[in-house]
Protein backbone atom coordinates (compact mmCIF):
# COMPACT_ATOMS: atom_id res chain seq x y z
CA UNK A 1 0.00 0.00 0.00
CA UNK A 2 0.80 3.46 -0.41
CA UNK A 3 1.03 6.27 2.01
CA UNK A 4 0.54 10.26 0.60
CA UNK A 5 1.87 11.92 3.58
CA UNK A 6 0.25 15.51 2.47
CA UNK A 7 1.63 18.70 4.08
CA UNK A 8 0.34 22.06 3.60
CA UNK A 9 1.54 25.71 2.91
CA UNK A 10 2.25 28.49 4.18
CA UNK A 11 -1.33 30.38 5.93
CA UNK A 12 -3.01 26.65 5.33
CA UNK A 13 -3.86 23.86 7.67
CA UNK A 14 -4.48 20.45 6.82
CA UNK A 15 -8.25 20.95 5.32
CA UNK A 16 -5.99 22.22 2.18
CA UNK A 17 -6.10 18.39 1.23
CA UNK A 18 -9.62 17.66 2.21
CA UNK A 19 -11.24 17.79 -1.48
CA UNK A 20 -7.90 15.22 -2.61
CA UNK A 21 -7.63 12.69 0.38
CA UNK A 22 -11.19 11.24 -0.47
CA UNK A 23 -9.73 10.61 -3.91
CA UNK A 24 -6.31 8.83 -2.97
CA UNK A 25 -8.38 6.92 -0.64
CA UNK A 26 -11.00 5.88 -3.69
CA UNK A 27 -7.30 4.48 -5.37
CA UNK A 28 -6.38 2.70 -2.67
CA UNK A 29 -4.29 4.93 -0.70
CA UNK A 30 -3.59 5.58 2.70
CA UNK A 31 -3.06 9.49 3.78
CA UNK A 32 -1.86 11.40 6.34
CA UNK A 33 -1.79 15.22 6.84
CA UNK A 34 0.11 16.72 9.56
CA UNK A 35 -0.82 20.11 10.95
CA UNK A 36 2.26 23.09 10.79
CA UNK A 37 -0.68 25.54 11.83
CA UNK A 38 -0.49 25.12 15.53
CA UNK A 39 -0.74 28.44 17.04
CA UNK A 40 2.80 29.82 18.77
CA UNK A 41 5.93 30.89 17.00
CA UNK A 42 7.30 28.07 15.41
CA UNK A 43 10.03 27.53 12.54
CA UNK A 44 10.78 25.22 9.93
CA UNK A 45 12.72 22.88 11.97
CA UNK A 46 9.93 22.28 14.26
CA UNK A 47 7.68 21.58 11.17
CA UNK A 48 9.99 19.40 9.71
CA UNK A 49 10.09 17.58 12.87
CA UNK A 50 6.33 17.31 13.02
CA UNK A 51 6.49 15.65 9.66
CA UNK A 52 9.27 13.39 10.49
CA UNK A 53 6.75 12.59 13.32
CA UNK A 54 4.31 11.49 10.93
CA UNK A 55 6.62 9.87 8.83
CA UNK A 56 7.34 7.47 12.26
CA UNK A 57 4.02 6.10 12.04
CA UNK A 58 3.80 4.55 8.23
CA UNK A 59 4.80 1.05 8.61
CA UNK A 60 7.98 0.05 7.34
CA UNK A 61 6.49 -2.22 3.99
CA UNK A 62 4.23 0.62 2.98
CA UNK A 63 5.21 3.18 -0.27
CA UNK A 64 5.37 6.75 1.22
CA UNK A 65 5.49 9.55 -1.01
CA UNK A 66 6.09 12.46 0.62
CA UNK A 67 3.97 15.56 -0.51
CA UNK A 68 4.91 19.49 0.14
CA UNK A 69 2.88 22.03 -1.18
CA UNK A 70 4.26 25.72 -1.48
CA UNK A 71 6.51 26.67 1.88
CA UNK A 72 6.53 23.41 3.03
CA UNK A 73 8.64 22.12 -0.17
CA UNK A 74 11.32 23.43 2.09
CA UNK A 75 9.72 21.13 5.61
CA UNK A 76 9.41 17.97 3.51
CA UNK A 77 12.72 18.20 2.26
CA UNK A 78 14.60 18.35 5.32
CA UNK A 79 11.61 16.13 7.39
CA UNK A 80 12.91 13.54 4.10
CA UNK A 81 17.01 14.24 4.64
CA UNK A 82 16.05 12.84 8.64
CA UNK A 83 14.58 10.04 7.49
CA UNK A 84 15.86 9.03 3.71
CA UNK A 85 15.06 5.40 4.15
CA UNK A 86 11.68 5.80 4.93
CA UNK A 87 10.74 8.08 1.95
CA UNK A 88 9.88 6.41 -1.46
CA UNK A 89 9.48 10.28 -3.67
CA UNK A 90 8.90 13.61 -2.78
CA UNK A 91 6.77 15.74 -4.49
CA UNK A 92 6.96 19.15 -4.49
CA UNK A 93 4.02 21.09 -5.43
CA UNK A 94 4.49 24.53 -6.13
CA UNK A 95 7.21 24.38 -3.73
CA UNK A 96 9.94 25.96 -3.01
CA UNK A 97 13.18 24.10 -2.72
CA UNK A 98 17.03 25.01 -2.52
CA UNK A 99 20.50 23.60 -0.98
CA UNK A 100 21.37 23.21 2.53
CA UNK A 101 21.12 26.89 4.04
CA UNK A 102 17.92 27.91 1.88
CA UNK A 103 15.07 29.85 3.42
CA UNK A 104 11.79 31.25 1.95
CA UNK A 105 13.33 34.77 1.76
CA UNK A 106 16.89 33.70 0.78
CA UNK A 107 14.74 31.77 -2.50
CA UNK A 108 12.32 34.47 -3.06
CA UNK A 109 12.27 37.70 -4.83
CA UNK A 110 13.19 40.84 -2.53
CA UNK A 111 9.53 42.24 -3.02
CA UNK A 112 8.12 39.24 -1.34
CA UNK A 113 10.66 39.12 1.78
CA UNK A 114 9.61 42.98 2.41
CA UNK A 115 6.25 42.70 1.64
CA UNK A 116 6.14 39.57 4.16
CA UNK A 117 8.26 41.65 6.68
CA UNK A 118 6.23 44.71 6.07
CA UNK A 119 3.24 42.53 7.13
CA UNK A 120 4.85 41.51 10.17
CA UNK A 121 5.30 44.68 11.81
CA UNK A 122 2.06 45.47 11.15
CA UNK A 123 0.71 42.53 13.36
CA UNK A 124 -0.31 42.21 16.90
CA UNK A 125 3.48 41.04 18.40
CA UNK A 126 5.63 41.47 14.99
CA UNK A 127 6.45 37.80 14.94
CA UNK A 128 3.41 36.43 12.76
CA UNK A 129 1.85 37.36 9.05
CA UNK A 130 -1.67 37.59 8.60
CA UNK A 131 -2.66 36.54 5.90
CA UNK A 132 -3.17 37.36 2.37
CA UNK A 133 -5.97 37.37 0.62
CA UNK A 134 -7.57 34.39 -1.11
CA UNK A 135 -6.49 35.89 -4.63
CA UNK A 136 -2.49 36.11 -3.74
CA UNK A 137 -2.91 32.23 -4.28
CA UNK A 138 -4.85 32.21 -7.19
CA UNK A 139 -8.33 31.51 -5.93
CA UNK A 140 -10.86 34.29 -7.45
CA UNK A 141 -14.02 32.14 -7.40
CA UNK A 142 -16.85 33.75 -5.16
CA UNK A 143 -17.24 30.94 -2.81
CA UNK A 144 -14.03 29.24 -3.17
CA UNK A 145 -12.46 32.63 -2.36
CA UNK A 146 -14.96 32.81 0.52
CA UNK A 147 -14.16 28.67 1.74
CA UNK A 148 -10.51 29.40 1.68
CA UNK A 149 -10.48 33.05 3.14
CA UNK A 150 -12.66 31.79 6.65
CA UNK A 151 -9.48 29.41 6.94
CA UNK A 152 -6.70 30.74 6.55
CA UNK A 153 -4.12 32.07 9.22
CA UNK A 154 -1.59 33.46 10.74
CA UNK A 155 1.89 32.25 9.67
CA UNK A 156 5.19 32.59 12.04
CA UNK A 157 7.91 34.97 10.45
CA UNK A 158 10.43 32.57 11.71
CA UNK A 159 9.07 30.06 9.17
CA UNK A 160 9.97 31.95 6.30
CA UNK A 161 13.81 33.17 7.80
CA UNK A 162 14.98 29.90 9.33
CA UNK A 163 17.43 28.13 6.53
CA UNK A 164 16.57 24.24 6.44
CA UNK A 165 19.47 22.02 7.42
CA UNK A 166 20.18 19.17 4.81
CA UNK A 167 23.09 16.80 5.41
CA UNK A 168 22.24 15.45 1.70
CA UNK A 169 20.63 12.44 2.53
CA UNK A 170 17.61 13.72 0.47
CA UNK A 171 19.67 14.11 -2.65
CA UNK A 172 19.24 9.78 -2.93
CA UNK A 173 15.51 9.98 -3.25
CA UNK A 174 13.77 10.42 -6.04
CA UNK A 175 11.30 13.43 -6.58
CA UNK A 176 8.68 15.29 -9.09
CA UNK A 177 8.01 18.74 -8.86
CA UNK A 178 4.65 19.72 -10.17
CA UNK A 179 4.42 23.63 -11.07
CA UNK A 180 1.47 25.02 -11.86
CA UNK A 181 0.49 27.25 -15.09
CA UNK A 182 0.62 30.50 -15.27
CA UNK A 183 3.61 30.46 -12.77
CA UNK A 184 4.09 32.77 -9.79
CA UNK A 185 7.34 32.16 -9.10
CA UNK A 186 9.62 29.61 -11.16
CA UNK A 187 9.19 26.17 -9.08
CA UNK A 188 9.93 24.33 -12.33
CA UNK A 189 13.93 25.83 -12.21
CA UNK A 190 13.79 25.24 -8.45
CA UNK A 191 12.65 21.25 -8.61
CA UNK A 192 14.87 20.95 -11.80
CA UNK A 193 17.98 22.36 -9.53
CA UNK A 194 17.24 19.91 -6.89
CA UNK A 195 17.17 16.30 -9.27
CA UNK A 196 13.52 16.27 -9.51
CA UNK A 197 11.89 16.22 -13.01
CA UNK A 198 9.54 18.19 -13.68
CA UNK A 199 5.49 18.48 -14.40
CA UNK A 200 3.14 21.68 -15.83
CA UNK A 201 -0.46 21.29 -14.68
CA UNK A 202 -2.64 23.94 -15.20
CA UNK A 203 -4.03 25.61 -12.63
CA UNK A 204 -3.28 28.09 -9.57
CA UNK A 205 -1.07 28.14 -6.76
CA UNK A 206 -4.26 26.40 -4.48
CA UNK A 207 -4.53 23.90 -7.40
CA UNK A 208 -5.45 21.35 -4.77
CA UNK A 209 -8.53 22.93 -4.39
CA UNK A 210 -9.82 24.04 -7.85
CA UNK A 211 -8.51 20.72 -9.52
CA UNK A 212 -8.36 18.04 -7.03
CA UNK A 213 -9.07 15.30 -9.73
CA UNK A 214 -6.54 15.92 -11.93
CA UNK A 215 -3.93 16.26 -9.17
CA UNK A 216 -5.07 13.34 -7.57
CA UNK A 217 -4.36 11.52 -10.84
CA UNK A 218 -0.63 13.49 -11.03
CA UNK A 219 -0.05 12.29 -7.49
CA UNK A 220 -1.10 8.62 -8.00
CA UNK A 221 1.60 8.67 -11.13
CA UNK A 222 4.13 10.18 -8.95
CA UNK A 223 3.91 7.22 -6.52
CA UNK A 224 4.84 4.57 -9.48
CA UNK A 225 8.28 6.21 -9.77
CA UNK A 226 11.54 5.01 -7.67
CA UNK A 227 15.17 6.04 -8.08
CA UNK A 228 13.67 8.00 -11.39
CA UNK A 229 12.27 5.22 -13.06
CA UNK A 230 8.43 3.68 -13.57
CA UNK A 231 8.19 0.66 -11.30
CA UNK A 232 6.64 -2.24 -13.29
Amino acid sequence: MTTFVLVHGAWHGPWAWDRIVPLLHAAGARTLTPDLSAVGDHGLHAHAQRVVAALDTVPDDEELVLVGHSYAGLVVREAADLRPDAVGHIVLLDGWAGPDGASMFSLAPDAFADAVRAAAERSADGRCVPAPPPAAFGIVDTDSAAWLAARLLPQPLRTFTEPTRLAGAVDRIPGTAVHCRPQTYPFDRMGAAVGYRTYAMDGPHDVMLTRPEPLARVLVEASSFKNGKRRV
